[in-house]
């Protein structure tokens, strides 16, 4: 007999919850979603059409309420939230998954996985980015061994947004987990380490230029491996042209890939996992690998968002490891607060 469907509840029907979490949670047969919190009633209208098989409530309080019948909370809301709703989840008895960044601290980050382990639950981080598909292609090459030694690593998540379009993102400071570095820092430098182990900060540039004293939105970030491999990580909401995605400069071959992974498009238009083209990149962006006029393309593999959630699934219902130990969240964690304390 298949084991019951392991039910979810999702606190935050935003760009995280609508695209991300609640289609692939209900896309996996060993899922089922069973609540949906969010305030906002145009969001509820949506979440409630989309799914309706769902429960869409107002507020955490009345989600926890319902605790004695859901295995997991999902948390995908405001980062000064993810702390607390996490924390409140896990006291009710839950599992808990919670989206970058973890918490707005380290120690808050730490907090959860106190909580978690005392009370033997599975946490986890929804690092999603390990599943880009370009990401995926540049791991294969590095334990390949297709660069040789490898001396740099460059990586960049950068967009043209000259309006800060959420109010919560205008005001919310390093403090409350806003700003750029909070929001894309947690991206790339997770991909460093897993790329190429522990690290400390060295150099940092933490600017903002779209609000007079307001959250960073324009930030450069040093990094040396204790490899020896050098990290150099962009993050920029105000970049007309975005540079390359990645680089990577080897003592034998550097590898340049630009575009960024469309799986967040698909899940926005409504593609889905297992249909035909999910993860698949234009092959006008595959990265270039080699030496100079000798570099050739390199196939992108398909990203595969899905098997987080499928990981996750092994945890929860066979005791294997969680996709994302959420102490490699914490140690990124400690990496920002380090940059917003000057280093």
């Amino acid at each position: 007999m298949s084991a019951p469907p392991i039910r979810t509840v999702l606190f935050g029907y935003g760009l995280g919850g609508r695209v991300f979490h609640a289609p692939l949670i209900a896309r996996d047969p060993r899922y089922s979603l069973d609540v949906i919190v969010t305030a906002d009633p145009v969001r509820a209208a949506t979440a409630a059409a989309a799914y309706p098989a769902a429960v869409v409530v107002p507020t955490a309080e009345a989600a926890l309420q319902r605790a004695g019948s859901l295995d997991l909370a999902v948390v995908s809301t405001p980062p000064a939230t993810h702390g607390p709703i996490a924390l409140k989840a896990l006291e009710s008895g839950l599992a808990a998954v919670v989206d970058k960044p973890f918490a707005h601290s380290a120690q808050a980050a730490a907090d959860l996985i106190a909580a978690a382990k005392s009370r033997g639950l599975v946490l986890s981080v929804f690092q999603n980015r390990r599943w880009d598909g370009d990401f995926l292609t540049l791991r294969r090459l590095v334990e390949q061994g297709a660069f040789g030694t490898v001396s740099r690593f460059e990586s960049r998540m950068e967009s043209y947004k000259p309006v800060v379009a959420k109010e919560w993102k205008r005001k919310a400071g390093a403090d409350d987990g806003g700003g750029i570095l909070f929001d894309l820092g947690p991206h790339l430098i997770d991909q460093a380490l897993a790329l190429f182990g522990p690290a400390e900060p060295v150099h940092a540039e933490v600017r903002a230029r779209r609000v007079a004293q307001g959250p960073d939105d324009d930030v450069f970030v040093a990094l040396r491996h204790d490899s020896g491999v050098m990290s150099h990580l962009w993050m920029n909401s105000l970049a007309p042209q975005p540079g390359e995605r990645f680089r990577v400069v080897g003592s034998e071959a550097s590898w340049v890939k630009s575009g960024m992974d469309p799986q967040e498009g698909q899940l926005d238009a409504g593609l889905l996992p297992g249909d035909p083209g999910y993860g698949a990149e234009d092959p006008a962006l595959w990265g270039l690998l080699g030496t100079g006029a000798d570099a050739a393309a390199v196939p992108t593999e398909a990203g595969r968002y899905q098997d987080y959630y499928s990981g996750l699934a092994g945890a929860l219902l066979h005791g294997s490891a969680v996709p994302v130990d959420p102490a490699d969240s914490l140690r990124g964690l400690e990496i920002i607060q380090r940059i917003h304390a000057g280093l």
